[in-house]
């Protein structure tokens, strides 16, 4: 018989959140989220596809779901989405606004292609933790299309298309 309780049978998954970190805390969040296995299903980096445009109007309407927060940066890439999440503090935590977000996204992209996976499970976060910081991340995500052939996610997503 199999004990369920033998943490030494799976490998653990390291987590990825800061320990003793609030994240419900008033702060600002770089938050990158990747699509399934890495696929470009949105587009190019200046031309978004029809799923493309379905993740950038549901960014742009986040903020209405959840009173106080705001995304002060986002873009949509071929395979990966970021965001700079600003929390107000105690209402809301990162995780509840981004699996939001993804399951917006999901929803209306089940619409029109039914039963797809979308996303990764999970997400990648930094907090900001400071005005140079932040500055340094709005530079990378201004930036980000102008480098996409240099992007590590650029030669997931080449790889992926070459398969297909």
């Amino acid at each position: 018989m199999y004990d369920y309780n033998d943490s030494d049978r799976f490998p653990s998954r390291k987590n990825p959140r800061l320990k003793h970190f609030d994240y419900t805390s008033q702060n600002y969040y770089f938050v990158t989220i990747c699509t399934h296995q890495k696929e470009c299903i949105f587009g190019e980096p200046t031309v978004l596809s029809a799923l493309g445009q379905i993740a950038q109007t549901c960014m742009e309407e986040a903020a209405a779901h959840y009173s106080g927060i705001r995304i002060d940066k986002g873009i949509i890439m071929p395979n990966h989405v970021h965001m700079i999440i600003v929390l107000p503090g105690d209402a809301w935590n990162l995780s509840t606004v981004v699996g939001s977000y993804k399951g917006a996204v999901t929803k209306k992209i089940r619409e029109i292609c039914p039963g797809m996976t979308v996303w990764q499970n999970s997400f990648h976060d930094h907090v900001i933790r400071n005005q140079t910081d932040y500055e340094r991340i709005w530079a990378y995500i201004d930036t980000n299309p102008l480098r996409w052939s240099e992007d590590c996610f650029y030669q997931d997503c080449c790889a992926n298309e070459q398969h297909k």
